[in-house]
């Protein structure tokens, strides 16, 4: 658990990171979701990230009370990744110790964080990333 302890987001994030841009639809997104496999997508605008879509957001946009009117399915589809998206997000910076970043993801209640260094897009670090580093330190006490 020592070693846990004092490795930082740098190691154990995923350094190429797939990213979507805003003015994909919803169609697209589910598409890349499935493909991939991922939980979240940062949003990029350029180089610049300006949200986070996770699969809660497109899921949400399904969600109705029995006062709304149901949209109709194609409908919602043609939406776009910058109608769903989190424009505010938690992240970490490279250097941003496991121990804090477990500590994010559970209190939170939030899967995959988006790695930053100043206003650029480092990666990403996912529960399973955290499981992993996890499993590396109880290994090396054996």
């Amino acid at each position: 658990m020592y070693k846990f302890l004092e490795e930082t987001a740098a190691t154990y994030m995923t350094g190429t990171v797939k990213a979507v841009t805003g003015d994909i639809t919803m169609r697209t997104l589910q598409k890349k979701f499935e493909d991939d496999d991922f939980n979240a997508y940062p949003v990029l605008d350029g180089r610049r990230m300006i949200g986070l879509v996770t699969k809660f957001d497109f899921l949400k946009c399904f969600a109705f009370s029995p006062m709304s009117m149901v949209p109709r399915y194609d409908d919602l589809m043609e939406r776009t990744v910058a109608e769903i998206m989190k424009p505010e997000f938690i992240y970490v910076d490279s250097s941003t110790k496991l121990p804090r970043v477990l500590q994010l993801m559970v209190t939170q209640r939030i899967r995959s964080i988006p790695v930053m260094d100043g206003h650029k897009l480092s990666g990403m670090i996912s529960r399973e990333d955290i499981m992993r580093a996890l499993a590396s330190g109880a290994c090396e006490n054996l």
